[in-house]
């Protein structure tokens, strides 16, 4: 007789049943060229011996750097604040140069949370309905978290839980984790000296005047054949994965890269 082992719990993490205002999704074709662009925030449960927790974060889409993060034992709404806060608190923001996107979790929906985004002036952004792939950054970096921090984990308390994880953000994942969307860099690496070169190649890309200008200018185009790799994703991955990249790929091995 086979035996069909019975799921684990999983608590849900968005209620979009609320009456707040669902926002539009700004993210949807936006390619950030530079930090504080793009951000994008999403909530998770972590597992504990006897218990759940909750853990908000926020990413720089850019450079796929975790900005803000917490944890609680709750889904109110102070959990995504105090992820955001840590965020805003940690990076320059210009006013009306930064999108915020989330799912339409009432957590990111209501007045408080979008209150505070818009005294930062940071304009909210939301996936669309049952489209998770609209936040995939947010989604890649909790599948990171879960394979490589907290499964196999048995954290006794919330206090255990915070302390593993805020290590792994900060140290390993935010100073160590290579990413192939940033030619094999960690965020923190990639910001500090990698940022000016993929965005004037991938500048390229979404200005059309890829062909045009690798063509003219012989250095530009030795430049685009280095990091291709990188502007490509930069240019690219947020929008909806591997299909959307090897469309940019197709356009380039047809266009600048031919010949």
């Amino acid at each position: 007789m086979l035996c069909v082992p019975k799921l684990s719990f999983r608590p849900a993490t968005t209620d979009a049943g609320h009456g707040w205002r669902v926002w539009p999704n700004l993210a949807r074709h936006l390619v950030p060229m530079a930090v504080n662009q793009l951000w994008v925030a999403d909530i998770t449960y972590i597992r504990l011996r006897e218990e759940f927790v909750y853990l908000a974060v926020v990413l720089d889409a850019f450079s796929r750097r975790m900005v803000g993060w917490a944890m609680a034992e709750q889904l109110r709404t102070e959990l995504a604040l105090s992820a955001l806060d840590l965020a805003i608190g940690s990076r320059d923001v210009t006013p009306g140069a930064l999108v915020h996107h989330s799912d339409q979790g009432v957590q990111y929906a209501c007045g408080d949370y979008i209150a505070r985004l818009q005294h930062a002036g940071i304009q909210p952004s939301m996936s669309r309905p049952g489209c998770p792939w609209d936040n995939a950054m947010a989604e890649s970096f909790m599948r990171t978290l879960k394979r490589e921090e907290v499964n196999g984990q048995a954290y006794r308390d919330r206090a255990e839980a915070e302390a593993s994880i805020g290590a792994f953000i900060e140290a390993v994942y935010n100073g160590q984790h290579l990413h192939s969307a940033l030619a094999y860099l960690a965020p923190e690496e990639f910001e500090a000296g990698h940022a000016p070169c993929v965005r004037t190649v991938a500048a390229y890309i979404v200005t059309g005047s890829w062909g045009r200008r690798t063509k003219e200018n012989g250095s530009i185009r030795s430049e685009v054949q280095r990091a291709r790799g990188r502007a490509v994703v930069a240019a690219g991955e947020f929008a909806g994965g591997s299909g959307f990249t090897n469309g940019w790929d197709q356009r380039c091995d047809a266009g600048a890269l031919a010949g």
